[in-house]
Parts: C-alpha cells; sequence; structure tokens
C-alpha cells in the first residue's frame, strides 16, 4: 500500500533569506498539518558540493535548524533530521548511481552553472549530487515533493531513476509527485533578472529573514527599481518594481491584484518602505524566536538527532528490501 509521504530538503546556509521562506518554508509548514507522514532534511551532505569550513558548516546546520522551527515547523508533525545521522542516503544514492547515465547528468543546467563558479573544474560531488537528491526522496518511498522550479528537472530525473529501477528489480518505488511552489520566485533587490541567494555578493541583494528593521529598510531603499514612479506589476518590463509587489503578495497573504489596488497613488519610493514594513512585521516575532533558539544548542542537536533515529526506523526496512533486490542479501 502506497502512504502519502512528503520529503524536502533544506541546505544549511545559515539562517534562510526571504526567497528560502517564501519559497519553501512557509509552504512546509502548511504541508506538516495536510499529510500525517511528511520528512524534513538539513542538507548537510549536499552541502559539501560547495567548499565550507568545518567550524562554519557546523554553526550554518545550527541555525538553520533555529530558524525553521522559528518559522513554524514542528517536530512532533514530521521527522527534522540531519542528512548525514542516516547513512542509508549515501549508500542508495551509489546503487541509484549505478542505474544514471552520466550525459544526463552534464545536460542539467545546475551542473552548468555551479561548475563555472568552480573555474570550470567541478567535483564528481557537484556532478552527481542529484542522484543522492533521488535517494534522498526515495529512501523513505516519497509520493510528493515540494519544489521551486529551479528544481523541477531534477525531480524529473528522480521520477525516471524510480522508474528505471522499477523496471529492472520489479515495482517498488512509488514515482514522486510535484507539489509546485505557488509563490512567484523571489529576485535580487539589485538585480532583478536572477533569484534572490544567500550567495549574492551583493549584500543589499539579499534579506535574510533575521535581518534587523534597519537592515530591512535600507536593503529596500536601495533596491533597484525603475524611473517610472506608478507602482504596477509587470515582471517582463518592470522586473524590479514587480519583484517588490511579489513580496508584499507573498509576506501579507494578499492577491497581487490587492497589492496594487492599495498601493494606487503611491510612487515606488513610498511604496518600497510600505513593502519593507510587511517584511519586518512578518519576520519580527520569528527573528525574536531564532534568536532564543540559538541560545539552547544541546536542544537543537537533540532534535535533529531524535528526528534522525525516527527517519532511520522508516528507512531501515526500505532500504533491506532494497540491498535484497539488487542482489546484496
Amino acid at each position: 500500500m502506497v502512504v502519502d509521504r512528503i520529503f524536502s530538503g533544506i541546505q544549511p546556509t545559515g539562517t534562510p533569506h526571504l526567497g528560502n521562506y517564501l519559497g519553501a518554508i512557509q509552504n512546509w509548514v502548511n504541508l506538516q498539518e495536510e499529510c500525517s507522514s511528511v520528512l524534513y532534511s538539513i542538507m548537510d551532505m549536499h552541502s559539501l558540493t560547495m567548499p565550507k569550513e568545518p567550524a562554519v558548516l557546523r554553526q550554518n546546520i545550527l541555525d538553520t535548524t533555529a530558524a525553521v522551527l522559528a518559522c513554524g515547523i514542528d517536530p512532533k508533525k514530521c521527522f527534522l533530521f540531519r542528512q548525514s545521522l542516516v547513512p542509508e542516503h549515501a549508500e542508495l544514492a551509489w546503487i541509484l548511481g549505478c542505474l544514471t547515465n552520466v550525459p544526463r547528468l552534464l545536460r542539467l543546467p545546475q551542473w552548468k552553472m555551479k561548475r563555472a563558479s568552480q573555474n570550470n573544474e567541478g567535483t564528481v560531488g557537484l556532478l552527481t549530487y542529484p542522484v543522492l537528491q533521488a535517494a534522498d526522496i526515495l529512501l523513505y518511498k516519497s509520493t510528493h515533493v515540494p519544489v521551486g522550479e529551479d528544481q523541477v528537472l531534477h525531480l524529473e530525473l528522480a521520477q525516471d531513476i524510480a522508474q528505471h529501477f522499477n523496471k529492472k528489480y520489479g515495482e517498488f518505488f512509488p514515482v514522486p509527485k510535484a507539489i509546485l511552489s505557488t509563490t512567484k520566485k523571489i529576485k535580487s533587490l539589485r538585480d532583478p533578472t536572477v533569484k534572490m541567494s544567500k550567495s549574492d555578493p551583493q549584500k543589499l541583494a539579499t534579506v535574510n529573514i533575521a535581518d534587523s528593521p534597519d537592515e530591512i529598510v535600507l536593503k529596500f531603499r536601495k533596491a533597484v527599481t525603475d524611473f517610472t514612479s506608478e507602482v504596477t506589476y509587470d515582471p517582463a518590463g518592470r522586473p524590479g518594481v514587480s519583484n517588490l509587489v511579489s513580496i508584499h503578495a507573498a509576506v501579507t497573504g494578499l492577491s497581487i491584484k490587492e497589492v496594487l489596488h492599495q498601493s494606487a497613488g503611491l510612487d515606488t519610493a513610498h511604496y518600497k518602505m510600505v513593502v519593507a514594513e510587511s517584511v519586518i512585521q512578518k519576520f519580527a516575532p520569528i527573528r525574536n524566536e531564532i534568536k532564543k533558539l540559538q541560545e539552547d544548542t544541546s536542544h537543537l542537536i537533540k532534535i535533529l538527532e531524535d528526528g534522525a533515529e525516527k527517519a532511520k526506523e522508516l528507512a531501515t526496512p526500505i532500504f533491506q528490501e532494497i540491498r535484497r533486490l539488487v542482489g546484496f542479501q
């Protein structure tokens, strides 16, 4: 019997930014209320594809955990765990990697883009991490995966790998379906043609959910718009202002139409401050909760360890059957 099961993960880059929250974490909070079997993982193994100092990674894991808890993720309603504490993720990735052809991985846009950022000397881990993503999902026989637009191709790879495995060894994995985020992709405040990113070298481009009110105001005041003062929504023609409208709608829960109606008569300079204030109000309680949680690292570590134990209980019988199917036992 196929159980509806949701799996998703977040890389530990420290405190998430506005785009992470609106595009993923907010959706996670809703999904844990709607589905009885939900797993959310702090993807520390994936984070090694971009080099980090060990001490920085350790702190980032704790900060990301504090942030998702502060945003409303409840370990009583989901399994929240650290990926590397469940070694079956890596073991299954090897098995699935032996069913995946290299040309397929070379065609993925993330490989081309991230390899360029590593002086075109991309590592094996960078090339094969989409196979690890497939293992993350399939290890628990997950049926649904919340994804943003930029991860759809990776989920399609996981679907193809599941079908390939089933064809070779018999029907075993459900083919996971996408749960697409309804939030418009949040763009950089300094270059609204690219998405908001933690790795953006321009500090004013990205709003972090733990930013102070002064920092948020400064970033929105400096947000790139255009020479037309009216507030309109035209992502192709006016990407800067349209990004502000998308953010405003997402943090208030209003539609684009309602936001535009409320903003009639405002020029963009004033509108930037309206959006900044909405973001400050949205994140004030989250910011306070993050600070409280960061003071108790042992509590954060225990949550991740307890979640990993539950995840292992779920994964072990599934992985034992995989081992039998492929001939390991």
